[in-house]
């Protein structure tokens, strides 16, 4: 047997795990090109907020504000807010802004909410005893805004955020199936909109988009992108942090200022740094979940597009204690109970089997991927290699996406 090493766990510290393959299969190790760009120093990022794109800096910006917000993505996301938290705060002390005007809300969308042992991942212990840290609540305590031109979406923002006259946001930017790419006013729609404003424009981006305008890494003639953008102009978002991220999901390129201005440059670096080669006419595919663990399902997205039309198999490794997100849009909450939104994930006809593999069993969970017999549960790497080699008993052509959920090919 010989080894790969995929990274995992990315909020248990650093991490890796060697899985065996048989030696007689042929094997291609899938990279993205920004995959070994080295993590950002601090002072680096300081440099990068002080140089803002399109705006002034977040202490200039600040002077004369009275209550400030600071948003930042939950733990579906890979984004190490706590490299951000000191240069925002000591820009807005020698702005004037005192800590009790200060306020953290962590901008769920319609995931479920983080507990403080989560907070204290994303932000450090000190922040939770400085300041206020809130969940969003899509479901309540949210007010009208606006309506957006693209979907026609009553934009219902969370209350304590239209409170503050300086907003804040640090998100990470992925390539993301239904936006092209994640990041910039994402963290207001659907990050801190009501669920009626979410689904509406999720609604949208099913029954009006035509093909090839959405998808990974599409943006440029996405109107899921636009109606989204709308709200965050609505919402008065005032300096925008977007993140990318190398292969261990650290910080590794920052793109900070205006919200349009800042995550245009960031979708233009975004384009080079995700881009990985396509491969065909693969046996068998094994895409690794890590920097989107909890939505580990988006990961079948590149999958499918390196198995051969003659067929063969997916594995997509799921190594995440934490299991699959709550969300109230899509997700299940009974045997027959479902969120508004809820959509039936089909398997392409050329996918002979997906084979979810994750230490962590989770039979309700069951439904955050795709529902079709082709699909098979296993919990033993073992396992999964004799189903794999019964299939393919003499050789096998393999792909291995190591961060299948930030990785795309054109």
């Amino acid at each position: 047997m010989k080894t790969v090493t995929l990274p995992q766990q990315a909020w248990y510290s650093k991490k890796e795990a060697e899985y065996p393959l048989p030696d007689y299969w042929y094997i291609e190790e899938c990279e993205m090109t920004g995959a070994h760009e080295p993590t950002m120093i601090p002072s680096k990022i300081r440099e990068t907020l002080d140089n803002p794109t399109g705006t002034q800096t977040i202490k200039e910006l600040a002077r004369g504000k009275n209550q400030v917000v600071i948003l930042f993505d939950d733990m579906s996301r890979v984004t190490r807010t706590f490299d951000f938290i000191p240069h925002i705060l000591e820009e807005l002390s020698e702005a004037g802004i005192k800590d009790k005007n200060i306020r953290f809300v962590c901008a769920t969308g319609c995931h479920g909410a983080l507990t403080r042992i989560d907070f204290v991942k994303k932000l450090g212990d000190d922040v939770l005893e400085r300041f206020p840290v809130y969940n969003h609540n899509p479901f309540g305590n949210c007010v009208p805004i606006g309506k957006t031109k693209t979907f026609g979406t009553e934009v219902l923002v969370n209350e304590e955020v239209m409170k503050c006259d300086f907003k804040i946001a640090v998100s990470g930017i992925v390539p993301h199936a239904m936006t092209g790419f994640g990041g910039g006013g994402k963290i207001i729609l659907p990050g801190v909109t009501s669920i009626e404003s979410t689904k509406n424009n999720h609604h949208h981006a099913q029954i009006d988009c035509l093909p090839g305008q959405t998808g990974m890494g599409n943006i440029d003639e996405n109107p899921v992108h636009y109606d989204i953008d709308e709200a965050a102009v609505l919402a008065g978002l005032d300096f925008s942090i977007n993140v990318l991220f190398n292969k261990w999901g650290q910080t590794a390129k920052v793109f900070a200022g205006a919200l349009k201005p800042a995550y245009a440059v960031s979708v233009k670096e975004s384009k080079i740094h995700y881009f990985t080669p396509r491969v065909h006419d693969k046996d068998i595919v094994i895409a690794n979940a890590f920097v989107k663990a909890t939505e580990a399902s988006g990961c079948l997205n590149i999958a499918y597009t390196a198995v051969g039309t003659s067929g063969g198999d997916v594995v997509l490794v799921v190594n995440e204690p934490a299991g699959q997100i709550v969300h109230y849009l899509y997700g299940a909450f009974g045997s027959a109970s479902y969120g508004p939104e809820h959509l039936i994930k089909k398997v392409p006809l050329n996918i002979n089997k997906v084979i979810i593999y994750t230490p962590y069993p989770d039979l309700a969970n069951r439904d955050s991927y795709p529902v079709s017999e082709k699909v098979i549960f296993l919990h033993k790497w073992g396992e999964v290699l004799k189903v794999l080699e019964a299939d393919f008993p003499s050789c096998a052509n393999v792909a291995i996406f190591p961060y299948a959920e930030m990785q795309y090919t054109r």
